[in-house]
């Protein structure tokens, strides 16, 4: 049987050489000792697309692109005030699956109405409303796994 200094001299001499494996076999005993080494990756070659032709924007056409970019950013901002997930938890807008959603777009509410549930641990959280306002877009899907600041609904404030 081999000693603990004799297993120690095996594996630094495996380390030290360019052998990746080695097997010792003595007196009906067997040690397999064997270096963790990185897998080696197939490099893919690289495949170079030409490049697309720009060409510069004429004073009339930048009007257009700058009327876009502002209409843009007035649909996106028709909301005031996002109601976000107090915690970590499965969202759910009504509280069964045979009835309505608490709330849905274009609806008015007020403080205090309960606007969906979150289900963490198995604990069902009404989530009330800290604004008076109209639903203006629902962001969660219904029974989808919502992370704790993660917009839920956004409201265009009264």
């Amino acid at each position: 049987m081999l000693s603990i200094d004799e297993i120690k001299a095996l594996i630094k001499a495996l380390d030290e050489s360019s052998v990746d494996e080695m097997v010792y076999e003595a007196d009906n005993q067997k040690l397999k000792l064997k270096k963790h080494t990185a897998p080696a990756y197939k490099q893919d070659t690289v495949q170079y697309l030409p490049q697309a032709v720009i060409e510069p924007i004429q004073s009339n056409q930048d009007n257009q692109v700058y009327q876009a970019a502002s209409e843009q950013t007035e649909a996106e901002a028709h909301y005031d005030y996002e109601i976000t997930s107090p915690m970590v938890g499965t969202f759910y807008r009504s509280e069964s699956p045979d009835s309505g959603p608490y709330i849905s777009v274009g609806e008015q509410i007020s403080k205090g109405t309960i606007v969906c549930m979150i289900e963490a641990m198995k604990l069902f959280n009404e989530i009330e409303s800290d604004v008076n306002g109209e639903v203006v877009e629902v962001v969660a899907e219904n029974g989808e796994l919502v992370e704790y600041g993660q917009p839920l609904f956004r409201i265009k404030l009264k």
